[in-house]
């Protein structure tokens, strides 16, 4: 059995509100793909943005690999996503009006061994809103701990 890679935004759910969640490829080099398998890259702070009428996935950071050569990549470079035109439209849409952005939430390899990026259309939370994501999830903890004694 291959080892699963899964990296996860923590933060995600936490400072966002999320909408609608959508899975995409991402467009990777050699040695980005080699990295990704060894669990080394980062998603807390990435986000995404639109280029014309194509998504790019920013400040995504993957850890140069460490055999590879003088075509190594570069850590923290855009790299295209690839959705259908259709979810392209609806996002660009919704990206337009006020208070949405994408964000990303996962980073996985499928059983085909090609890594996949899922995102996410969110609204930001308010103070207010992260002190009752707190509260409630002390409160499902203790729910819990109940249970096992």
């Amino acid at each position: 059995m291959a080892n699963i890679i899964e990296i996860k935004n923590k933060k995600a759910s936490y400072q966002f509100f999320l909408v609608e969640t959508f899975t995409a490829g991402i467009q990777l080099t050699g040695t980005e793909i080699k990295s990704i398998r060894a669990g080394k890259a980062n998603i807390a702070d990435a986000f995404c943005v639109f280029i014309g009428n194509e998504l790019f996935v920013r400040e995504m950071h993957i850890a140069i690999y460490t055999m590879g050569t003088i075509y190594n990549h570069e850590p923290k470079r855009d790299r295209k996503l690839l959705l259908t035109k259709r979810e392209l439209k609806k996002l660009q849409n919704k990206v337009n009006e006020k208070g949405f952005t994408i964000i990303t939430t996962l980073l996985f390899v499928n059983e085909k061994g090609l890594a996949k990026l899922n995102i996410a259309l969110a609204r930001g939370k308010h103070f207010y809103d992260k002190r009752n994501s707190i509260k409630q999830k002390d409160m499902k903890r203790d729910l819990e701990r109940r249970d096992i004694l």
